[in-house]
């Protein structure tokens, strides 16, 4: 027999488990807030507490921290409505923490008050293959890349990398870092989320007082990136009177900080990234043509994902499976979803079909398999962005009309209600339209 202690505020909730608690044979006190778990705790001694995650004068994590301090700290099991706390209670508390989620059935209290481990379901998805730990792909175009990365990892050379946004250019050079099984660590920095003023002291690092709020020393990034990798994400965008200073870092292989007067020997492979077109890079004189030239030694260009369809499946389970996971979810995505997911043409790539496979778990009911995608996969960003893509001068204004309620309609997978509602006309300007081109029944 057990002596429990349960914590929680939902007074329906601590009638019913105490009821089944008594059931098993164990005696339980109940506290309704942290206050008076306090008392309980002053002259009683518990073999275990079920704890409400959120209590109405703070968290049960609060209590964690007077339980430590007892001679004998009894098993701690906590209650919440959300899957997420198990990661957050795994950090903070470590393994002896168990946790429940609500509704709570009564095998759920007697596995924990019992100590009896759960049954690992396997997962029936066969997970696809993450190639360098981090890359998951199988079609042509991934194979190409894989070899890329393997050839280039051997050596020392400078990788630019180019490709659309959310083809996953990060991912891509933190594979070419593991392939190249360096000693020193990936490096991370966004060139275009800096200011010009704080560049240079991002890049190459700053001495004390070299400027106003210098109240260190402070190493950049090619220091810390020291027999590693550096990567510099969207390059391109980098202010081009600050070019010069990269362009000497990357012939000399020596650093000085702001402020500094000592070289500073720096030894790192550069991976650089842009999401602009070689044509724009040239024509708009983003990047100067000898910084080019250092940084793309090797260039690759990563396959936008409408170029490699035959990965969504792949990448759709593996998403699913990583959300599954921090969720505590069994969701599966059936045979005519993935259908629908690959008939998309995924204008914002890897990120915006993890972004949809995200929303769809969070749509879903937690209690069932079933995962509901959302009823149109388009944003309004995706939509911009494929419209101004297809304009090509020379069309007529009729030709361009066509074109853009036809894209507009694959966009929303039929929906004329809403597709009239993006193009800014009525529904019934939308089916005449389509009345005249005779393709009414094209998206019947």
């Amino acid at each position: 027999m057990l002596s429990i202690l349960l914590v929680d505020d939902d007074q329906e909730f601590t009638n019913v488990a105490s009821h089944i608690i008594d059931f098993l044979g164990h005696t339980v006190d109940v506290a309704h807030n942290l206050e008076q778990a306090h008392q309980w705790l002053e002259n009683n001694t518990f073999d275990h507490i079920l704890l409400d995650f959120m209590l109405p004068d703070g968290s049960g994590l609060h209590l964690m921290d007077r339980l430590k301090q007892l001679a004998t700290m009894p098993k701690v099991t906590f209650i919440t409505g959300h899957p997420s706390v198990k990661s957050v209670v795994a950090e903070l508390c470590g393994p002896k923490v168990d946790y429940l989620i609500k509704p709570i059935q009564r095998e759920d209290l007697e596995r924990v008050l019992n100590g009896i481990k759960p049954k690992v379901v396997k997962s029936s998805v066969d997970l696809p293959t993450k190639h360098f730990g981090c890359l998951v792909g199988e079609s042509a175009p991934m194979k190409q890349l894989y070899t890329m990365i393997e050839r280039v990892a051997k050596t020392s050379a400078n990788v630019m990398l180019m490709g659309e946004s959310g083809v996953g250019k990060e991912v891509v050079a933190a594979a070419i870092h593991a392939a190249s099984e360096l000693k020193g660590p990936l490096v991370a920095t966004n060139c275009g989320g800096l200011s010009k003023e704080l560049i240079g002291s991002e890049l190459f690092g700053h001495e004390k007082g070299a400027f106003t709020g210098a109240i260190a020393q402070k190493a950049g990034v090619f220091e810390q990136a020291q027999n590693g990798c550096l990567f510099l994400d969207e390059v391109t965008e980098m202010p081009i009177d600050m070019q010069p200073a990269l362009l000497r870092v990357l012939e000399t292989k020596n650093v000085i900080r702001v402020g500094g007067t000592k070289e500073i020997a720096v030894n790192c492979r550069v991976i650089s990234a842009t999401n602009r077109p070689l044509q724009q890079i040239a024509e708009q004189n983003v990047l100067r043509e000898d910084i080019y030239f250092r940084l793309a030694v090797f260039p690759i260009e990563i396959p936008p994902l409408r170029q490699r369809t035959a990965d969504i499946n792949l990448l759709a389970k593996y998403f699913l499976q990583q959300f599954n996971q921090e969720n505590s979810t069994n969701y599966r995505l059936t045979t005519a979803q993935i259908k629908r997911l690959e008939a998309y043409d995924w204008p914002g790539n890897v990120r915006e079909l993890r972004h949809t496979i995200h929303r769809a778990v969070i749509m879903s009911d937690p209690q069932s398999t079933s995962l509901v995608l959302p009823e149109t996969f388009a944003s309004p960003f995706s939509f911009n962005k494929e419209n101004k893509q297809g304009l090509i001068a020379g069309k007529t204004i009729e030709e361009v009309e066509k074109e853009l309620i036809y894209v507009t309609l694959q966009k929303v997978e039929g929906n004329k209600t809403l597709a009239a509602e993006m193009l800014g006309i009525s529904a019934k300007t939308l089916y005449n339209r389509l009345n005249a081109y005779g393709s009414l029944g094209e998206f019947s």
